[in-house]
């Protein structure tokens, strides 16, 4: 009996199994591009908060939906990219830096996957991964988002069907294996972008739609339309002229277009400028670089510091995963030694630093590693005195020959 029939679904009787390949049992699913309203947003909203029965297939989807827009997409890369590249170290109970197993992990994908699965619950709500560990080659496998309830602990196999799950927190594979990120219930901050998303696209296509009419004006003819050569005649006439709409009318009819609001496009334009300022403000905490006509370098660095300041977080959480859930399921696994934490290094602002220690050079002597280090910068050894070398030649005999 095949898979699929064995895990048929039972009229009656609900079955929860439980296996350590949960990620290759999940059947796929396409995903058919229907058009999204706020209407089905607040409907995905009510089934995944309905107590009785609740369904988190719908919200996941629709997140994969609005992450083709262009601006979110680029502000959700831009904060995970900027967190996934700060480098980090793994230390004993001591403090002290293990090169070894830094390096070594500092280049694995799946180690990569693993921080990526942990940011990633911070806009989608959750993340639920399996470590696959064939030998020495270790794969991670994040288990699709629509497929997991939070709440009930439950892994469904086909999201469609709801009688046939994993109650994943009751498996021993439960955080050796398989791995969970994120809180019960979390709709991520995803969930507070959907409805600005929406709103851009029906301003888009708006837009989109008075560009057509208006940018290439319909044509219009007036002939006998109760002569069939002449309206065939027409019709031939109108479509060898061009691509633009047309249409045709009788002698005796007029056609008039409605006075609406003339605009030439400004309204869907501060709408969109509205939407795109909405979906920085939830993703970066500010907006960043894109007020070209309104910005200036002082915005631009408060909202730089704002969105380093949530890297910063990003990072705690990223520690806190690794140190809590990640390095006790690889110890179990024989991957990592017993007694080592992560910790990522502490990020700098070196313009700043640079500007502190360029003041204090008349001052006080830097140790020269410390700044070729700090700086890039590639100091042999310190320069001599500028004043008495120019006191010395000038008097045309050396300050020490003197007394």
């Amino acid at each position: 009996m095949s898979r699929r029939k064995q895990y048929k679904k039972q009229p009656q009787q609900t079955k929860a199994f439980i296996n350590p390949n949960v990620s290759a049992r999940i059947i796929e699913k396409s995903q058919y591009m229907t058009r999204q309203d706020i209407q089905n947003w607040r409907r995905a909203l009510g089934m995944a908060r309905n107590v009785e029965s609740r369904n988190m297939a719908p919200i996941q989807l629709l997140y994969k939906d609005i992450l083709l827009d262009a601006l979110l997409m680029s502000q959700m890369k831009n904060r995970l990219l900027k967190a996934l590249s700060t480098p980090f170290m793994f230390q004993d109970e001591n403090g002290n830096t293990n090169d070894a197993i830094t390096n070594d992990l500092q280049n694995k994908r799946w180690v990569n996957d693993l921080c990526k699965a942990v940011l990633e619950s911070i806009w989608f709500g959750h993340s639920l991964v399996e470590i696959i560990k064939e030998g020495d080659n270790i794969t991670t496998k994040l288990i699709p988002r629509e497929n997991v309830d939070t709440v009930q602990g439950k892994v469904y196999f086909d999201y469609t069907d709801q009688t046939t799950f994993i109650d994943y927190r009751k498996a021993d594979e439960y955080g050796t294996t398989l791995l969970e990120f994120g809180d019960e219930g979390d709709l991520g901050i995803l969930n507070n972008t959907v409805p600005h998303v929406l709103m851009k696209k029906f301003a888009q296509s708006c837009w989109s739609e008075l560009c057509e009419i208006f940018g290439i004006p319909p044509r219009v003819m007036k002939t006998n339309t109760h002569d069939p050569a002449m309206l065939n005649r027409s019709e031939q006439m109108m479509r060898d002229v061009g691509s633009a709409a047309w249409f045709i009318i009788d002698t005796t009819e007029e056609f008039q277009w409605g006075q609406g609001v003339s605009t030439s496009g400004d309204v869907y334009q501060r709408l969109i400028q509205l939407c795109n300022s909405e979906i920085s403000m939830v993703s970066s905490g500010a907006i960043i670089g894109q007020d070209t006509v309104n910005g200036s370098r002082s915005k631009d660095e408060s909202a730089q510091n704002m969105l380093q300041q949530l890297i910063n977080s990003d990072l705690s959480l990223l520690e806190e995963a690794w140190n809590s859930t990640i390095i006790p399921a690889l110890q179990k696994l024989g991957i990592l030694p017993q007694d080592i934490v992560l910790k990522f290094e502490v990020t700098e602002d070196i313009s700043d630093l640079w500007q502190m220690t360029k003041d204090s050079l008349q001052y006080y002597d830097f140790d020269i590693e410390w700044m070729n280090r700090k700086f890039g910068l590639n100091i042999i050894s310190k320069k001599a005195n500028i004043f008495e070398q120019d006191q010395s030649l000038s008097l045309g005999f050396n300050k020490d020959d003197f007394f």
